[in-house]
């Protein structure tokens, strides 16, 4: 009994964070041995008095602890949590390299699964915080982050449409996406908006350079000589209509200008000296505020 108590209170030096592999009780004190653990079949009968631990990276905090509140840790201490960010107006390719590179994963991996698993071939990922646990993988990422957004994409479009179509849905966040990436703030919004829809049904071509940051140029300046180059259906000066799916991830206030727009005659914008845009409803006056911007500059 003497010897027990002394076992009990030899410490278990630790690192803060810690890997609690999957398995039985007894495959977890084995498995932990060989990473340098001193734990011996005692502490799997200990272990198993106080509970199953939970698989995955757990916060124990102290480096050093006595056997038995080592043991304690292992069965009550939280997972570790790590916060992915996916800014609005970024784009997927882009936010996984960034989310590999910051989370220690293979982006050609979260790429493949993306493909796989996301209902839409960008902005399958709403812009948003998440909290996701340390050392999770690629598969896993792309489920928890692709699910989400699906539930949140059916809520919102049963609450305003009363049902879920994937391929108007789509559109809507083709348009979503094109006013992210040209509003100078959440107030601009529903006139971009209104632009986009008022340019549609005159068959007019969008000529917007917001849709030619898709992909690796998500960060590129439109240049004449891009717009010549791209052949792209993103090229929205080449083609009429909208592009064949989402340039970027989107916001709630891009989704909400999608639905409703504001009620305007607009039909062009010029970003003036001041960051924002002037809107204009005719050609002329466009011409203008051209003039008016570029004499500023």
């Amino acid at each position: 009994m003497i010897s027990f108590i002394f076992y009990t209170t030899i410490p278990v030096k630790t690192t803060a964070t810690l890997f609690v592999p999957p398995g039985s009780v007894s495959n977890i004190i084995t498995q932990l041995s060989k990473k340098g653990y001193a734990l011996s079949p005692i502490d799997t009968y200990l272990l198993v008095m106080m509970g199953k631990p939970q698989s995955g990276w757990i916060t124990i905090g102290q480096t050093e602890l006595n056997r038995i509140d080592f043991l304690h840790k292992l069965v009550t201490a939280k997972a570790q949590m790590v916060e992915v960010t996916l800014i609005p107006g970024e784009t997927t390719i882009l936010f996984l390299e960034k989310t590999a590179s910051e989370l220690s994963l293979n982006a050609g991996k979260l790429k493949k699964y993306f493909d796989r698993y996301s209902s839409f071939k960008e902005a399958g990922i709403y812009a948003n915080t998440y909290y996701v646990p340390y050392g999770i993988q690629e598969k896993h990422l792309i489920l928890f982050l692709t699910s989400q957004t699906d539930r949140k994409y059916r809520t919102l479009s049963e609450k305003v449409y009363g049902n879920y179509d994937e391929k108007n849905w789509n559109r809507l966040l083709t348009i979503a996406s094109i006013i992210q990436k040209e509003a100078a703030s959440k107030e601009e919004m529903p006139l971009i908006s209104s632009v986009i829809y008022n340019r549609l049904k005159k068959r007019m071509a969008l000529q917007m350079d917001g849709s030619l940051n898709y992909g690796i140029h998500s960060h590129s300046k439109i240049t004449p000589e891009r717009i010549r180059s791209d052949a792209s259906r993103f090229n929205t000066y080449k083609y009429k209509g909208l592009p064949p799916y989402p340039v970027c991830a989107v916001s709630f206030d891009a989704i909400k200008a999608a639905i409703k727009p504001a009620k305007t005659d607009y039909l062009y914008f010029m970003k003036n000296s001041q960051g924002v845009h002037d809107f204009s409803k005719n050609f002329d006056a466009h011409r203008k505020n051209i003039r008016k911007a570029r004499s500023a500059e």
